[in-house]
């Protein structure tokens, strides 16, 4: 028989009893006599816990370090849900992502995976045991252990599938599927039973919680399909796929979700003359960070220099600051970051084809009072920002701008969501 691996998030092991749910789900699935490879987030609230008290000790501790503790959070899911499946009769083996054979490149906290050796965990596997695997980190060719940002378990969880021959990567958390919107704020988001790749890389990159978007963008490189789910609800979910194979583009609605982002920051760099274009030495040193910039601009002005823009994570707006401030202009405007903004973006397709989306969207937000400043627009995407304090009311009025809410006979959502 075929190779399933699960993925389950923090909140699905939360406490004592949504562990043992978890390993009453994948103890089933063992029975059939498949092999079965699970990676498990943290539980709960354990990462924040974690960098509250990293905070504490050493607002400065060095990156190494920190990644050093956060691993430990997955590393403590792993070898309990091992026992929680060994208490049910199942054989199972909790794996670190060094013992998984994970190898990750890049700065500490924005590891990537570059290569996975799966002998040890295909022999456990051949030998009928449950493979429980901590996600979100692998070990640098130095040995030192490096995650791999945010969300990061998604990405564990589909390199394994691929690697291990896997068909497809189940991923399991606290809400039933990919929704339209955030249902903590739009109560009447719709269900999407199913999405294509790209769209859905685009609703991850673009703030959608539910996936990682390094770990959509794998799976489309692999050709792997993604199921979503509720953890405790067999049978719900949305399935991602690398193509849509029913509907024509022209038949499809062009605006299939809200998403927004709370963690952005506009920066922007005023840059005097240079031989080399400074947009050059900007977006590499983006690179060498690992810095993923979002809604970028670039205007050569008048009379020498250049005005870049561009969105960037408020986490890692330090690390931007640094290096840009070596490129800036004179002056006291010559550098600014606007920590007050969120990013509020419409997700579909066919969206450049249809510019009377955008004078929608814009005309809403500017209709009700709320300012859209920096835009950016692509086939999939429309972007704004808005002033952070109007982002959930920007996300509840476009959803319904769009026609997205739920009908009143739909099934209404009840589970819990995502935290």
């Amino acid at each position: 028989m075929g190779t399933v691996v699960q993925k389950f998030g923090g909140s699905s092991l939360a406490t004592t009893e949504h562990l043992r749910r978890v390993a009453r789900r994948v103890a089933r699935v063992a029975a059939t006599g498949r092999r079965v490879a699970v990676v498990v987030s943290a539980r709960g609230k354990t990462t924040d816990q974690l960098i509250r008290t990293a905070g504490e000790i050493n607002p400065d501790a060095d990156g190494r370090e920190v990644d050093q503790l956060l691993a430990t959070g997955e590393a403590a899911s792993a070898a309990l849900t091992a026992m929680a499946l060994q208490r049910l009769g199942t054989p199972a083996t909790a794996l670190s992502g060094a013992q998984t054979g994970i190898l990750a490149a890049g700065p500490p906290g924005a590891g990537v995976i570059v290569a996975i050796d799966t002998e040890r965990a295909e022999r456990l596997l051949d030998a009928g045991r449950v493979v429980v695997v901590a996600g979100f980190q692998g070990v640098d060719a130095h040995g030192d252990i490096i995650t791999l940002g945010r969300g990061g378990s998604d990405t564990t969880a589909v390199a394994a599938a691929a690697e291990l021959g896997a068909t497809h990567c189940e991923i399991y958390t606290d809400v039933p599927g990919v929704l339209s919107a955030d249902p903590r704020l739009v109560p009447a988001a719709r269900l999407l039973p199913r999405l294509d790749m790209d769209v859905m890389a685009e609703m991850a990159f673009a703030g959608a919680k539910v996936m990682h978007s390094r770990a959509v963008e794998l799976a489309a490189l692999c050709g792997l399909d993604i199921h979503v789910g509720h953890s405790a609800a067999p049978g719900t979910g949305t399935r991602i796929h690398a193509k849509d194979e029913d509907d024509m583009l022209e038949t499809q609605a062009a605006v299939m979700a809200v998403v927004h982002d709370q963690d952005a920051a506009r920066v922007t760099v005023r840059t005097a003359g240079a031989a080399e274009n400074p947009a050059l030495t900007v977006f590499r040193e983006l690179g060498r960070r690992a810095v993923p910039a979002d809604m970028t601009s670039v205007h050569e002005e008048r009379g020498g220099g250049h005005t870049i823009g561009l969105t960037v994570p408020h986490t890692r707006v330090a690390a931007v600051r640094e290096f840009l401030a070596a490129h800036a202009a004179d002056g006291a405007d010559a550098l600014t970051v606007d920590d007050s903004v969120a990013k509020v973006s419409i997700v579909g397709k066919g969206l450049l084809s249809r510019p009377q989306y955008a004078a929608r969207m814009l005309s809403a937000l500017s209709g009700r009072g709320i300012a859209a400043g920096a835009f950016s627009a692509s086939q999939l995407r429309i972007s704004v920002t808005v002033p952070r304090a109007d982002a959930h009311r920007a996300v509840r009025l476009l959803h319904t701008e769009f026609e997205l809410d739920a009908s009143p006979g739909d099934t209404p959502l009840t589970l819990a969501t995502r935290t």
